[in-house]
C-alpha cells in the first residue's frame, strides 16, 4: 500500500490522574518488584473511552482547520468500549458534527486497532470514495488487579484527520503494510471482565516477531533502511521492550526518544503506538522521515512510513501538544485508583 494520502490534524489526550507502580508493588509485593514503567495513566470517575477519544479528536480538528461536516469516515480502533453492543463511532460523530454521511466502524484488533483505523480510512481517501476521514485509537484498558498486566495497563487516545494528498498537509502517509500471525498471547473471551496472557509466548513469537517482521517488510518494499528514518515509534507496552526492538533493527536511541512514551504513562493500547506519533509529530520538522510499527496481541504489526510536510509548522500551535498532557498530572493512591477504575462500590 503506497501513494497514500496526508495527515491534515492529529491530537492525543491522557487523563490527568496517574498512579505510580511502585505504590502498585507496595500493595501486592510489599514494594520488591521492580515496575516495568514509573507510573501509569488512570481515567477519571467520569472518563472512559469515548470521552478520551473525543477530546483527542477535538484537538486533530483543530489543527485540520476543516469543517467537521466534511468528515465522512470514522473509524475507532479500541479493546474497552463503554458499550458491548453499541458503536462507538455514533457517538463521537454525533459530539464532533461530523456528516451524517458517515462511514462509522468500531475496530479492534488489540492494540493495533489504532494504527489498522489509520490505514483503513487512508484506504477510502487513497479510492477516492471520501475526502476526509478520521481514525482514533481509544482505550481505558483493564488489568486484573494483582496481575502483571495492572502494572501497564493504561488510558488515552490519539486520532488524526487524514485527507487526500496536500501540500499544505503536516504529513504524507507514504507506505503501510501489515504482518499477521495466529499466536494466542493475550485474549479476552466474552463475559470475562479481565484479559488472560500467556507469558512464554509474550516477547519473542509475539512482540518481536511481528514488529521485527512488519518494519523490515516497510523496508524492503521501499528500499529504504533505518538511517533514513528521523524517528520510529514501536508500540510500547513496557520501556524495555521497543528499546530491544530498536537495537535489534539497527536504530539507535536517539531516533526513538520522542516516540517513547510508556514510562510516563504506561501502555495505552489502541493508542500506544499512535500516541508516540503526536508526540513525535509535535516536535518533527520538515523533510524528516517518521517510521511507526504497531503490535496487537492475537498477534499483527502495522508498520507506516510517513514523511513530514512544510504545512506541520503553522498546525503545531493550533492545539494542546502532548507534551502537555504528559506534564499534567495528579498522583491517587491505591484505593483511589481501585474507586476510579471501578473496581470497588463508590
Amino acid at each position: 500500500m503506497s501513494g497514500l494520502a496526508s495527515i491534515l490534524g492529529w491530537g492525543a489526550y491522557i487523563p490527568i490522574y496517574r498512579i505510580e507502580t511502585a505504590e502498585i508493588a507496595r500493595i501486592h509485593t510489599k514494594g520488591g518488584e521492580k515496575a516495568p514503567v514509573q507510573r501509569k495513566s488512570v481515567p477519571g470517575p467520569d472518563e472512559d473511552s469515548l470521552t478520551i477519544a473525543y477530546e483527542a479528536a477535538k484537538n486533530a480538528l483543530k489543527r485540520a482547520k476543516i469543517d467537521p461536516k466534511l468528515v465522512e469516515a470514522l473509524y475507532i480502533g479500541s479493546e474497552s468500549p463503554p458499550y458491548a453492543v453499541k458503536p462507538s463511532a455514533t457517538i463521537i460523530a454525533e459530539a464532533l458534527g461530523f456528516s451524517r454521511k458517515l462511514f462509522g466502524i468500531d475496530m479492534e484488533f488489540a492494540c493495533k486497532a489504532g494504527t489498522t483505523a489509520m490505514i483503513s480510512v487512508v484506504g477510502l481517501v487513497n479510492s477516492g470514495i471520501i475526502s476526509y476521514g478520521m481514525a482514533i485509537g481509544t482505550d481505558t484498558a483493564q488489568g486484573r488487579p494483582g496481575d502483571e498486566l495492572e502494572y501497564t495497563a493504561a488510558a488515552g487516545a490519539a486520532a488524526f484527520l487524514i485527507s487526500k494528498t496536500r501540500k499544505d498537509a503536516a504529513a504524507t502517509i507514504e507506505h503501510a503494510v501489515s504482518y499477521v500471525t495466529d499466536t494466542p498471547d493475550f485474549w479476552r473471551r466474552e463475559g470475562e471482565k479481565f484479559p488472560m496472557h500467556t507469558f512464554r509466548f509474550t516477547g519473542e513469537p509475539a512482540y518481536f516477531h511481528h514488529i521485527e517482521n512488519a518494519a523490515k517488510l516497510l523496508m524492503e518494499e521501499t528500499g529504504l533502511k533505518p538511517s533514513d528514518f528521523n524517528h520510529v515509534v514501536f508500540h510500547q507496552p513496557n520501556v524495555k521492550f521497543p528499546q530491544r526492538m530498536g537495537a535489534m533493527l539497527g536504530f539507535k536511541p536517539e531516533q526513538m526518544k520522542l516516540g517513547l512514551l510508556s514510562n510516563e504513562i504506561g501502555n495505552t493500547y489502541a493508542a500506544a503506538s499512535p500516541m508516540g506519533l503526536t508526540n513525535v509529530l509535535d516536535n518533527a520538522k520538515p523533510g524528516e522521515r517518521i517510521l511507526v510499527v504497531s503490535f496487537g496481541s492475537g498477534a499483527g504489526s502495522d508498520a507506516l512510513s510517513i514523511v513530514v510536510e512544510d504545512g506541520i509548522e503553522e498546525r503545531k500551535g493550533l492545539a494542546r501538544p502532548t507534551s502537555y498532557y504528559l506534564n499534567r498530572y495528579k498522583l491517587v493512591d491505591y484505593a483511589v485508583y481501585l474507586k476510579y477504575k471501578g473496581f470497588i462500590l463508590r
